[in-house]
């Protein structure tokens, strides 16, 4: 399992985008900035940003990028998606051919991990990253493993 940094930096510049896009489009050069992200790097990754539908472009003197669906409907899955990033840890690509063309004895790990990984990063939104940057609570960007260990505590026995 890898998440690279072309991952890494279109959640980062795509959080950016929507902290700041009420006051009007963002430029990359801005965003290159803030976020030191190359300018070069930030146009490939919003080209395939927009060619996915997540964001807009303006063209000319005020002119940048917005979102182009609300900010709670982009899940962070979406925008890895987006940029062509494979959240897989099989060794195999999930073909099940790891090991001389048959299934390795740890295949159903990892592609059980890759499931959990996707749908922990399809339910963090834009708005949980923006909200999480301002400081509220946002409970899904909290360590599941807490919740987890409550469930399985046994209930504490009544006495009658």
């Amino acid at each position: 399992m890898r998440l690279t940094t072309k991952g890494r930096f279109a959640v980062t510049a795509m959080v950016d985008l929507a902290m700041r896009q009420a006051k009007g489009p963002v430029t990359l050069a801005a965003i290159s900035e803030r976020q030191r992200i190359s300018l070069s790097y930030l146009e490939q990754l919003f080209g395939k940003l927009r060619r996915h539908a997540l964001v807009k472009s303006v063209r000319g003197p005020g002119g940048g990028y917005y979102l182009a669906v609300p900010v709670q409907d982009v899940s962070v899955a979406d925008i890895i998606a987006a940029v062509d990033e494979p959240l897989d840890a099989t060794q195999c690509g999930g073909r099940e051919n790891c090991l001389d063309d048959r299934r390795c004895m740890t295949h159903d790990l990892w592609a059980t991990l890759n499931a959990k990984m996707y749908d922990y990063l399809s339910s963090v939104t834009l708005a949980d990253l923006v909200a999480h940057q301002h400081g509220k609570h946002v409970a899904v960007l909290h360590d599941w493993r807490a919740a987890e260990n409550a469930e399985s505590k046994p209930e504490p026995a009544i006495a009658a």
